[in-house]
């Protein structure tokens, strides 16, 4: 369906070469109905000055759990049937054990929330570079939220954007690199 009628396919975050294998997928897809699309990611955010401070954010929201509204949250998730929350949940496998799935990826945030459940957690600068390694494998629209979303909006405007800028990756919105 994307492949036919969508300008631009929008996956959620999983690590950077499952989503390469889906928009491969993709492309193969949209040329076969003699189209290209752009492609986009759903994450939420976690930025700090240092690794220590996200990671501790992280924590914090973690712990602000308990197990019994964890369970329910899955059980209610699993009755869900799209694929997307299907590979979302196999992220986490309803464990709080091992949530960076990838380097700075979390999948906490998919324990008890529907839909885009990893968030990016880091640095400024880690963020940055897993942003990169994203637009790396075709990905040029990056729709980013956090909790509480205001001051996460801040810290990525703040601290990312000036070093995706430093590195060419976001230019003003007339640009067709990020924005």
């Amino acid at each position: 369906m994307a492949a036919r009628h969508a300008d631009v396919y929008l996956t959620w975050g999983e690590p950077p070469a499952q989503v390469a294998e889906k928009l491969d997928r993709v492309r193969e897809l949209a040329a076969a109905e003699g189209r290209e699309l752009r492609y986009g990611i759903r994450l939420h955010a976690i930025a700090r000055e240092t690794s220590e401070e996200a990671w501790a954010v992280a924590g914090k929201l973690l712990s602000q759990l308990d197990p019994e509204q964890i369970e329910q949250a899955q059980e209610n998730l699993r009755q869900s049937s799209p694929e997307g929350q299907r590979r979302m949940l196999e992220l986490n496998e309803g464990s709080t054990d091992g949530l960076e799935i990838y380097p700075n990826l979390w999948a906490g945030v998919g324990l008890v929330r529907g839909g885009a459940g990893t968030a990016l957690v880091g640095s400024y600068e880690e963020v940055a570079d897993r942003i990169a390694e994203y637009h790396d494998h075709g990905l040029d629209e990056f729709i980013l939220s956090g909790y509480p979303h205001l001051e996460e909006a801040y810290h990525v405007g703040e601290g990312v954007r000036p070093i995706l800028r430093e590195r060419g990756l976001l230019e003003d919105a007339s640009s067709p690199a990020l924005v």
